[in-house]
């Protein structure tokens, strides 16, 4: 039977991690294949309700893991994520499933090649277990995936399924993509936590069309995160023309923060009450453990980088309307009807662009860029939400009624970092009503170790806030 529902705890809460698992693979007393099958058996009862897959591929998974045991057994482990079962976000291909994007007008597609990233992972011994649910094309057209805390309510999108699948314990991590929020919002809303690095960290490998797509993982613990993102980029380097994330092989050690700005953007006056409450019992606890910590009003450079994201989601979200609009045009007339109605609206409105409104889109993201910048002396990195409160509930659409905006939830908090190209970490760091709340803190580009470091010492030293 599907197990139920929970309340999300931040103190009782215990994700899935892999990292912790290596002398036991060492000596004998666990295997990659006896994890993973614990992993499945968790699939088995959860995946019902939570849909977190597109596809699942046990078959070649237990083989994976059988040759992953294979090399614990003699000691030579291809890397330190050798045997850990990850999910790839149903946009990146894979040699051995579909890829079918979450869009009718895919169903069937099967290229038989692997993003670059799938490559990286394989090559260091990882147990590729299954695709997971994305919203349509990585836009805002939800799957079926359901928030592993309360099935009424969505995972975030796009990489719901990636998001979900870690946060049930289904898998310790996942790969995602984000373009506007779709790695920071989905984590915040599933108590994972996630990178996206600075734009262009980890190879695309076939998804280059939009310029402010990355991919990043979803885990469950700080540790692992880094370590895929890490062997990934040691093996795939950034995307064309990018110097790719770069850092220790394993986590980066915990750095406590002198200085740290908070960035309310465009979204502030979106947050919940109780989310609010939460927030400021966090910024209260980080000042007790002596951190300094600011905001608007506290320095003009910190006002410049506020005006200049206040309108980050039309920025972020045209530029890359305009981008995809070629792609989607030609999708959308060879299959009128397996493209949603959302996706055709997004396509409709970058048409009504011109080449100037697009160069002026890149002027207003080319001075928030240098806005940020500006900050660079000024504190050790930003933080805000990752989402402005918990998962909103997602009944589905209702025949004859306008379509919701945003059906898997307000990616505000989440344009600007994207715009700005940063690295981001989302940590779960509050609970609202027994929701999940996330944290993101955001550093200057080519910072993706410091800001996984300053993310950890947040998660050891700093007690979540919760709200009921």
């Amino acid at each position: 039977m599907p197990m139920p529902p929970q309340s999300y705890d931040p103190a009782s809460f215990k994700p899935l991690t892999f990292h912790d698992r290596f002398d036991a693979f060492m000596d004998g007393t666990d295997t990659p294949r006896a994890y993973l099958e614990r992993c499945l058996e968790v699939v088995a009862a959860e995946e019902p309700v939570v849909q977190a897959f597109a596809h699942l591929n046990e078959e070649t998974a237990r083989a994976a893991a059988d040759a992953s045991t294979e090399r614990w057994k003699s000691g030579k482990p291809l890397s330190l994520i050798d045997g850990m079962p990850i999910g790839i976000k149903d946009l990146f291909e894979t040699k051995d499933m579909p890829t079918q994007m979450g869009c009718d007008a895919y169903a069937g597609n099967f290229p038989k090649n692997d993003n670059a990233a799938v490559r990286a992972l394989r090559d260091a011994g990882a147990v590729i277990f299954g695709k997971t649910v994305t919203a349509e094309l990585g836009g805002n057209h939800p799957g079926p995936t359901t928030n592993p805390f309360d099935p009424a309510r969505t995972a975030g999108g796009s990489s719901s399924g990636s998001a979900a699948a870690v946060a049930a314990g289904m898998m310790p991590a996942a790969l995602g993509s984000q373009v506007g929020g779709s790695i920071i919002r989905p984590a915040a809303f599933c108590a994972n936590v996630a990178l996206k690095p600075t734009q262009g960290g980890l190879h695309r490998g076939e998804r280059q069309a939009t310029s402010m797509s990355t991919h990043g993982p979803h885990a469950g613990c700080i540790e692992d995160m880094w370590r895929v993102a890490i062997e990934i980029a040691s093996r795939t380097g950034g995307d064309p023309g990018c110097q790719g994330l770069k850092g220790p092989w394993k986590a980066p050690a915990a750095v406590k923060p002198e200085r740290l700005i908070v960035l309310e953007t465009e979204g502030w006056n979106r947050v919940d009450a109780g989310s609010k409450r939460a927030f400021e019992a966090l910024m209260e606890s980080l000042k007790s453990a002596g951190v300094v910590v600011e905001g608007r009003g506290s320095h003009p450079p910190v006002e410049a980088l506020e005006a200049s994201i206040a309108d980050a989601t039309h920025v972020a979200g045209m530029i890359t309307a305009w981008e995809n609009r070629w792609a989607l045009r030609n999708l959308i007339d060879n299959h009128p009807d397996g493209v949603s109605q959302r996706t055709q609206e997004t396509v409709a409105k970058a048409e009504a662009m011109t080449p100037d409104d697009y160069r002026g889109l890149l002027l207003a993201r080319e001075h928030a860029r240098a806005a940020h910048r500006a900050l660079a002396g000024l504190a050790d990195a930003c933080v805000t939400f990752a989402c402005p409160g918990p998962a909103p509930l997602w009944p589905g659409d209702k025949p004859g009624e306008p379509l919701a905006p945003r059906p898997t939830g307000d990616a505000v908090f989440n344009y600007p970092s994207s715009m700005l190209g940063a690295p981001v970490v989302t940590v779960p760091l509050m609970a609202v009503n027994g929701l999940p709340v996330g944290l993101q803190v955001i550093g200057q580009p080519h910072e993706d170790a410091r800001v996984t470091g300053l993310a950890r010492w947040l998660l050891e030293n700093v007690p979540a806030a919760v709200v009921t």
